[in-house]
């Protein structure tokens, strides 16, 4: 099977210093890819990377089935802080304002594209906030909204960037599932802080702390984490409430390599 994504040799580097060394990395369109590491590890400047909103050196190859004409299907859900609630938009142009890819900066959008719209955000749960201004709305019905743009151009690829964040248990949950359906269609790649609940959903995980390492399995070990030197505590969820603790013997991870 031939990668949708490849990162060969990449390096970020901004004023402060280097955020990405050398990050060799395959994204395949029946990927599930959770990425973990420490806060400032590189993980937001990865996904940039692959987003090609950042400069970079080395080289990043996409797949021809990952294009529509010159659109590059990559859905994109960001961190909300990133995104300008103060803008005077409804939540239903928030969503439609994902197909500006193939429409550019046009918003004349057709009635089943405003359909397609409404029945996305019934799908979140938040339908009946359609036409409220963004800046009306809860911080988990923007992430909910967002969601919903990020999916509506049926993107080959998905890439979410801290989706749990303002979001409460119950659709946290849903979201997950929604993952998991939305996964048969399309490659995720999602970065989260919650280790302990994206490796019941994701099938394999990346570490990022400026170097990137791929694990083909969704099952982190304390070795993993002391690859890359992050002080990450492993809590398990199940009947009996526990935490796992580190091997009073490990030597480092062995199991990373490029896939």
């Amino acid at each position: 099977m031939s990668a949708l994504v490849t990162l060969c040799g990449v390096t970020v580097s901004y004023p402060s210093g280097v955020a990405i060394q050398d990050a060799h990395l395959d994204i395949y369109s029946d990927d599930f890819v959770g990425i973990i590491g420490p806060n400032g590890g590189g993980k937001t400047t990865l996904i940039k990377a692959i987003l090609g909103s950042v400069d970079y050196s080395g080289e990043i190859n996409y797949a021809p089935e990952l294009y529509r004409g010159s659109e590059r299907l990559i859905g994109y859900m960001p961190q909300q802080s990133n995104f300008d609630r103060a803008f005077p938009i409804s939540v239903i142009e928030v969503v439609m304002s994902g197909l500006q890819g193939e429409k550019g900066f046009s918003f004349r959008y057709t009635k089943a594209e405003r359909m397609k719209a409404m029945q996305l955000l019934e799908s979140c749960g938040i339908a009946d906030i359609a036409t409220k201004q963004i800046g009306e709305i809860s911080g988990g019905q923007m992430q909910r909204a967002l969601l919903c743009r990020a999916i509506i151009s049926e993107p080959k690829l998905l890439i979410l960037d801290e989706p749990t964040n303002f979001v409460d248990n119950n659709f946290e949950k849903e979201l997950y599932a929604l993952l998991r359906e939305l996964n048969s269609k399309m490659a995720i790649v999602m970065v989260s802080h919650d280790i302990g609940t994206i490796t019941s959903t994701v099938k394999s995980i990346v570490c990022v702390n400026k170097s990137v390492h791929r694990h083909d399995s969704n099952i982190i070990t304390q070795e993993q984490l002391d690859n890359y030197h992050c002080p990450i505590q492993i809590v398990s969820h199940g009947h009996i409430p526990h935490t796992v603790l580190a091997h009073h013997d490990g030597d480092g991870c062995k199991c990373c390599h490029h896939k």
